[in-house]
């Protein structure tokens, strides 16, 4: 197992606070965990400190209950063609994934118990819908998006947990950009906070933009970032919200031999604006993640490294030099990232597993 060095300010923002009489650790870093297969894993839903799913390619879904120490194979039966690309969770027993693909490629499956037996949702019948990510606002209320069509990015929406869904009208939807999508990289171009407000990252346009809604995918609004756009390779990749107004966007050019200059930025007002970070993620990156017990933390991850800001995007700093698409965190105090490779690692304390 391999454990990068993060450093005292990720430690103390991540960790809980000591007891009594306790020195805080010094350091943390992320620990690889045996998952046993070469998957490459962009989603990722930890529920808390035990328990975490992962989805990935090859049409695999893997499932911890132990805090990582080990995974158990979970995958749809007859899935091996499908490259799962979100999952979000709500305790051990319930999860739903997301299939990308065109047409009939895109689907949701959901499972009531752990993963033993699956059922399938939803199945796009409509060749010209490519899906890339979900959320959900609880455990009944959920969306998923899909690249323009008929020139405006497609909503689905479910009422009951995953099990049957709706396209929604798209009277709501500003018009896409010529060459606009989304980047189905890390299960974060569609994201929620609270019970009504999403966000929604676009690129490929000839600007990065965030959409917004505040009821739940009805009616949207459009903002530019400073991201580079301009290019189907460039654009927002991953947002974090840890409030309906404090954001993260992250992104760049995922081409190895592209610069990704202006690769964050960070919005004060639930994305009515956009101000590129100061000193932004040195590369492309892919997934964001606040970090638990604290209000300025964060981390972004990608093929190249993570990255740490205490002072809420604004500025970062290359902590670990791993490679990774996602990263998630938990109320009580979790981080999780995955990747390549069959790559899924949690963050933790050195004097603590």
């Amino acid at each position: 197992m391999a454990v990068g060095l993060i450093g005292a300010a990720l430690a103390l923002t991540l960790a809980a606070p000591a007891r009594a009489g306790e020195t805080p650790t010094a350091a943390a870093g992320w620990e690889l965990t045996p998952t046993g297969t070469d998957a490459r894993f962009r989603g990722l839903a930890p529920v808390d400190r035990r328990t975490a799913w992962a989805a990935g390619s090859k049409g695999t879904v893997l499932r911890t209950t132990d805090g990582g120490r080990s995974w158990r194979n979970v995958s749809p039966a007859g899935a091996g063609d499908l490259e799962f690309r979100d999952v979000e969770a709500f305790d051990a027993r319930r999860a739903v994934v997301l299939a990308i693909g065109e047409g009939e490629a895109s689907r949701v499956l959901r499972t009531e118990d752990g993963g033993a037996t699956w059922t399938e949702s939803f199945r796009n019948t409509d060749p010209r819908a490519f899906y890339d990510c979900m959320t959900f606002f609880d455990h009944r209320h959920g969306l998923a998006m899909s690249d323009p069509v008929d020139g405006k990015y497609r909503i689905l929406s479910t009422r009951d947990g995953g099990r049957s869904w709706q396209v929604l009208p798209s009277a709501g939807m500003p018009d896409a950009l010529p060459g606009e999508a989304g980047f189905a990289a890390s299960g974060q171009c569609l994201v929620s906070a609270g019970p009504r407000d999403v966000w929604l990252a676009t690129g490929g346009g000839a600007t990065a933009r965030v959409l917004h809604s505040a009821d739940r995918g009805l009616t949207w609004t459009a903002t530019e970032t400073p991201i580079p756009a301009g290019d189907p390779a460039r654009g927002v990749f991953g947002l974090a919200f840890r409030d309906r107004a404090h954001g993260i966007a992250v992104g760049g050019d995922y081409r190895k031999d592209q610069p990704s200059p202006r690769a964050g930025a960070v919005s004060t007002d639930g994305g009515r604006t956009w101000h590129g970070s100061a000193t932004p993620p040195p590369a492309y990156r892919s997934g964001v993640a606040w970090l638990p017990h604290g209000k300025a933390a964060a981390l972004a991850v990608g093929p190249t490294g993570t990255d740490l800001t205490t002072d809420g995007g604004r500025t970062w700093r290359t902590v670990d030099t791993g490679s990774y698409d996602t990263v998630d965190c938990t109320p009580d105090g979790s981080c999780w990232a995955s990747g390549e490779k069959g790559r899924i690692a949690r963050l933790v304390r050195k004097d603590r597993p």
